[in-house]
């Protein structure tokens, strides 16, 4: 019998697309994937650094293979496991650690899968994770994710990325269509767009800083790709997304009206402190801009509470900013310190319970968004791709325009587009609809 291997993976959409990328590795080994809760012969955990909460997790999930299989060999890869490799391998039933370039030859580190009296460790220095592997996740039958770069060469004061991934370099351009093809050959409708700074997509496609294509040539060409519906820009600098990206996507056959803009602070003295590449006013006018295309957008927002030195005053700013602007929900993080992070130095600590409350009342102001957002497009017609899961009797999908709605489960609308009308919001907050006669694809 074929040995069997679980994947769980904490954190990004990046994540997820290249624990796909593992799985497959392990299949042309010949390895059968089983759920993570099932017994299987070998346990790979894809970590994150972004929260702190992330690092408290890992020991809970190793508890839980060894629960499933105590014999089971247990892997850790990822960002948590490039910055702290010894302290993953110390957890005790962790039998391998693979930092940031050893991550996607996990086969080749595996012998006999016998557990090992102490966790070893294969990890690089991060300045040698300066070449690209390609990945994309075709887990779930209506969309994937699409890595297009990865790494990062901004250096915010709060931020282990660099740290944990590296140089920003990017995939080539013919490589990227070569994966957006297979993946619409899996009849998947929709792409989402992922990688950890893709507004810079271009520097290292050919192993140097020189672009040589821009994320508006990787748009413009992606736009294209026949067989795929919907195509979905996940996260985007402020200052990387340009006018003329915004103008393609209002024009796009396939992207959709939805943008994700970290922001991070509404106070320009934060900012600074943060070394993010903008001030408030040009956030604002990126939103300026879709709107003006696109009034019927959808705009997330990234935001972090209690950065070190964050008064009252500078959170109120951020507070009244977010609630002037036009955008549809936000994305609320407690900023928690990171080691060999220049903001883990500052003076200022916000204490845990200001910080705690601060992050309530965003999350309050994004119930708000949301609603306001969703209440905003009652009575419109949109296209809504179907999800494959029954939730309580109810099959849910998503607008073009990141509307979350709902109708009664019906197994012959997964994976489908369908117009609709926009009819009202129910008592959890999802949208009402009414199907249009016509039925966009099967």
């Amino acid at each position: 019998m074929n040995k069997k291997v679980a994947f769980y993976t904490l954190g990004c959409k990046l994540n997820f697309s290249e624990t796909s990328t593992i799985a497959r590795s392990f299949s042309s080994e010949g390895f059968d994937r089983v759920d993570f809760s099932e017994k299987a012969d070998i346990y790979v955990i894809n970590t994150c650094s972004v929260t702190e909460n992330a690092d408290k997790r890992f020991k809970t999930i190793v508890k839980q293979a060894q629960k499933a299989n105590s014999n089971a060999f247990v892997a850790a890869v990822g960002c948590y496991a490039q910055l702290k490799p010894q302290e993953l391998a110390d957890v005790d039933g962790v039998d391998l650690v693979l930092g940031a370039t050893e991550k996607f030859k996990i086969t080749d580190y595996l012998n006999d899968l016998t557990k090992n009296d102490f966790g070893e460790v294969y990890s690089c220095e991060i300045e040698d994770a300066d070449f690209y592997v390609g990945s994309y996740s075709i887990g779930d039958r209506t969309r994937a994710f699409l890595k297009v770069q990865d790494g990062c060469d901004y250096k915010c004061t709060y931020c282990t990325i660099p740290l944990a991934r590296g140089i920003s370099r990017s995939d080539t351009m013919a490589n990227v269509l070569k994966n957006a093809n297979e993946i619409s050959k899996q009849n998947i409708k929709e792409i989402v767009l992922t990688g950890v700074n893709i507004g810079d997509y271009g520097k290292g496609e050919f192993g140097n800083k020189k672009h040589e294509h821009t994320f508006l040539d990787l748009v413009t060409e992606l736009d294209k790709v026949e067989g795929i519906e919907r195509l979905r820009i996940s996260s985007i600098e402020p200052n990387l997304l340009k006018n003329e990206t915004i103008d393609l996507v209002s024009k796009s056959r396939a992207f959709v009206p939805h943008f994700h803009i970290p922001l991070q602070s509404g106070s320009n003295s934060i900012l600074k402190k943060m070394k993010r590449r903008y001030m408030r006013e040009l956030y604002v006018d990126r939103v300026s801009k879709i709107k003006d295309v696109m009034p019927h957008a959808c705009i997330g927002v990234d935001v972090i509470v209690g950065f070190p030195g964050e008064t009252e005053e500078h959170f109120l700013e951020t507070y009244n900013f977010l609630t002037e602007l036009d955008i549809s929900y936000l994305h609320v993080f407690t900023y928690s310190e990171r080691d060999n992070t220049e903001a883990a130095e500052m003076e200022g600590v916000v204490p845990g319970n200001v910080r705690s409350k601060r992050s309530k009342m965003l999350r309050g102001l994004s119930v708000k968004k949301r609603r306001a957002f969703y209440e905003s497009q009652i009575g419109t017609s949109r296209t809504v791709l179907f999800e494959s899961e029954n939730k309580e009797g109810y099959i849910h999908g998503f607008t073009e325009n990141y509307v979350k709605v709902k109708t009664p489960w019906n197994p012959e609308l997964v994976n489908t587009l369908h117009l609709v009308d926009l009819t009202g919001i129910d008592d959890d907050g999802l949208v009402r609809l009414e199907f249009s006669k016509e039925v966009l694809t099967n």
